[in-house]
């Protein structure tokens, strides 16, 4: 008998006639199953040890049951076989009650898989043979399992196939390659991608670039990844003045590009070649057909993919760390200089930048909690898909664009007020700059109260952006301070601009936000053109104003902020005045209050007494000037002046 399959068919029994057509059946399976005959039990003992002494293992058992011949005792003694122990067993009996019992007994005792009735009909002699070859191949046979759908149930053996093929994948992604370091890895999806287009490679997806090739740019679409092969490819991104930095290089196994490859957003960065690079470039439809041509291709590149994204993050945590150092130290420095108020000054900037600096790090944290708050209220309220989209929109507005002044948002409430008659409804649309959302002033007038709950979900949003866009004004003025310490009289390198000023104090009414709830704001801006200024400098001065302002407002006093264009001698100036209905200096004061360590603070109060000194500097600056006055009805006013830019 020669061997030419792995697994083997034993049939038993003493009828050759009977034996004989079954083996005629069983030939169907001959191309992947050795069929061998036995007519005795002692004979049947024999081809199973000969079985295992070749090396094959026997998959399936069919044994006939008689008085004169114990089919269901032999296929209990294949137990005590260890190559055959784990081989399906079916039992050929009659319906008698001596075969019953046999048959009752090899059931019992586990031994018995199936049961066919004799005579046996040829339709579910097949369907036996195939369902019990099924289930032993799909449980020992992993590599070639294919191989058998040909003969066996095909719709199973490839279930069984998906689903080793996945157990594979979870456990290579979480077993196989922690192990294995960073370079490794790579250097094994670099050589299964050099292995696969070296074959074919119609898209000329293994290039090779000079130096100072640009692969990606910062802001622009990216539709390719690019593994490094040899050479050094360098990331640039863009500082808030526009400088290009270099923030990490690649090297070999290096990848380029993923994040934007990945989520098809816009490129986070530029990425340039420093030397002369090697590089495998794949887009979409390329990547697809390689991982689809080597899936053992797929859990490599998701694991490196997965370290690439790792290392990014672990990089951005350490940058974010050594920031948070760096404010611990300055809060530090900060407290240091409030303990130290009278001693000698360290120099005029570092004072104005201490005392400056409790402002914006009080409105972080302030908004931090606002954010947390409102955040949690957006999470727990029930939103519609519409009304959590539209919020989205609000909040993205709320975050970029600048708030209304108080004669804006009073004449749009007033023009709304005119369609859908409820004031109360359209303040909190043209609050929420919804005055021209068609379904809701549809539904302002014929669901008033809908309306108003799904406003208060809207409002939520509101905040968190507008929370969120005083945070990063307050984190760019710690920023800028942390760069003025540098030297000893506010010399930095800010560069002067064509700037509307309402905007910086529209920025510094965000930062004390929380304090103006106590008080009544008036807004009364006019139509100005824009000035050539540093406008972080100027912000100094609103901020210093904005606060002197809100130290002396009685309890729920009036703040107006009002700018217009006024003529002094021929020439035309912007003027902003801020106007608060506080006590006033007394007029015994004015002459003093400009004098470095003068403070009209009261005791209890954080005052250095540089506020004012340090805001004329900078408006001597742009020459343009500080002054207060008092209105015919004794209302303090401080005005900035600024000379105005001339019309082509």
């Amino acid at each position: 008998m020669t061997q030419n399959n792995r697994y083997a068919v034993l049939c038993l029994d003493s009828d050759l006639a009977s034996l004989d057509k079954l083996d005629t059946e069983l030939s169907l399976y001959q191309s992947h199953f050795d069929i061998h005959l036995a007519t005795s039990i002692l004979e049947g003992h024999e081809l199973i040890q000969q079985i295992g002494r070749q090396g094959q293992h026997l998959a399936l058992v069919i044994a006939r049951h008689s008085r004169l011949f114990d089919g269901g005792e032999f296929l209990v003694q294949l137990e005590q076989m260890a190559h055959a122990q784990s081989a399906r067993k079916v039992l050929i009996s009659k319906t008698d009650a001596h075969d019953i019992t046999a048959i009752l007994n090899a059931v019992n005792e586990g031994r018995l898989d199936h049961c066919l009735t004799y005579p046996i009909e040829q339709s579910s002699l097949h369907k036996t043979v195939v369902k019990e070859l099924t289930q032993y191949v799909v449980q020992h046979e992993k590599e070639y399992l294919l191989h058998f759908g040909k003969v066996l149930d095909q719709q199973k053996i490839l279930r069984a196939h998906i689903e080793n093929k996945m157990h594979s994948y979870r456990a290579s992604f979480i077993h196989d390659f922690h192990e294995i370091s960073d370079n490794q890895l790579a250097v094994q999806v670099i050589e299964a991608l050099l292995a696969f287009f070296a074959e074919k490679d119609e898209t000329r997806a293994v290039r090779a670039y000079s130096a100072e090739h640009l692969l990606t740019a910062e802001g622009q679409p990216n539709q390719f990844l690019w593994f490094i092969v040899e050479g050094h490819v360098a990331l640039y991104k863009k500082d808030d003045i526009g400088q290009q930095r270099e923030v990490v290089r690649h090297g070999r196994g290096g990848i380029v590009g993923g994040m934007s490859f990945v989520t098809g957003e816009q490129s986070f960065s530029t990425a340039m070649t420093l030397t002369p690079t090697q590089v495998i470039k794949l887009d979409r439809t390329v990547f697809t057909q390689v991982m689809h041509s080597n899936t053992d291709l797929l859990p490599l590149f998701t694991n490196l993919l997965l370290r690439h994204f790792n290392r990014r993050l672990q990089r951005s945590i350490n940058t974010k760390l050594e920031l948070q150092k760096t404010l611990e130290s300055l809060e530090s420095a900060h407290q240091q200089l409030i303990e130290q108020e009278k001693m000698a000054m360290l120099g005029q900037l570092v004072a104005g930048v201490a005392h400056e600096l409790n402002n914006p790090v009080s409105a972080i944290l302030r908004g931090s909690e606002t954010v947390s708050d409102k955040i949690d209220s957006i999470l727990n309220a029930n939103h519609d898909a519409n009304t959590f989209q539209l919020g989205l929109d609000v909040l993205q507005r709320s975050r970029l664009s600048s708030p209304l002044s108080t004669s804006e948002l009073r004449e749009r409430t007033k023009q709304l007020q005119e369609r859908i008659k409820d004031r109360r409804l359209s303040k909190r649309l043209v609050s929420l700059d919804l005055h021209n959302h068609s379904t809701l002033v549809e539904q302002a007038l014929k669901q008033p109260e809908q309306l108003a709950d799904t406003l208060s979900k809207l409002e939520s949003f509101q905040v968190t952006g507008a929370t969120l866009r005083s945070i990063q004004v307050c984190a760019q003025r710690i920023a800028d301070m942390v760069k003025s310490l540098k030297g000893y009289s506010r010399q930095d390198n800010e560069s002067y601009e064509l700037v509307d000023l309402h905007e910086g104090i529209e920025d510094t009414l965000v930062i004390f936000e929380n304090r103006l709830k106590r008080h009544k704001l008036i807004k009364e801006y006019g139509a100005l053109p824009s000035i050539f200024c540093k406008p972080i400098a100027l912000q100094q001065v609103w901020t210093n104003l904005v606060s002197n302002a809100l130290d002396a407002l009685p309890e729920k006093g009036t703040l107006t902020i009002r700018s217009s264009q006024v003529n002094r001698d021929g020439d035309i100036y912007n003027l902003y005045e801020f106007i608060d209905n506080g006590c006033g200096i007394p007029a015994e004061q004015l002459e003093s209050i400009f004098e470095l360590n003068y403070t009209t603070k009261k005791e209890g109060n954080f005052g250095l007494g540089i506020g004012l000194s340090i805001c004329q500097q900078i408006l001597a600056q742009h020459k343009a000037g500080l002054k207060p006055i008092l209105s015919v009805d004794s209302t303090p006013i401080w005005q900035c002046l600024f000379l105005s830019p001339k019309k082509n």
